[in-house]
């Protein structure tokens, strides 16, 4: 549906022009009746839209591509997040208890942990090959 659709503009100047016909006590009727017809119109493209989709994901899973699974901020940040909360803590207690070794070692851990989340989640080490075929539409 488009923002300026005619056939949704056709329908409110009708309701518009039989609310002026009918008066003021019809116009929770004719309101609702309105309202219905702009619903339909919406599922209508919304259904439309998800098919599409759904047919897209289909056809890139049957080329033999990963289906896209959506991040949300959480998803994709929060061990970093996390991580970065815990190193002053254990950047102290480096210190503290082993001198500059201690925090070298500690740093070393945090940025050990987050890069293995990188990989595993295939941020950061993927293979030329798939991050230039992902990067390209077919």
């Amino acid at each position: 549906m488009e923002a300026r659709d005619p056939e949704i503009q056709k329908e409110l100047a009708a309701t518009l022009q039989a609310r002026g016909e009918l008066g003021a006590e019809y116009e929770s009727v004719l309101i609702e009746s309105f309202l219905e017809k702009v619903e339909q119109r919406l599922d209508t493209t919304l259904d439309r839209r998800v098919r599409r989709q759904l047919a897209e994901q289909q056809m890139a899973t049957a080329r033999g591509a990963r289906p896209a699974q959506p991040e949300t901020f959480g998803e994709r940040y929060a061990l970093g997040i996390v991580s970065l909360i815990l190193a002053v803590p254990l950047s102290a207690i480096g210190v503290v208890n082993a001198g500059i070794g201690g925090l070298v070692v500690a740093w070393l851990g945090i940025v050990g942990v987050n890069a293995f989340q990188a990989a595993r989640g295939g941020g950061l080490f993927r293979r030329r090959e798939e991050r230039a075929r992902s990067d390209w539409k077919d």
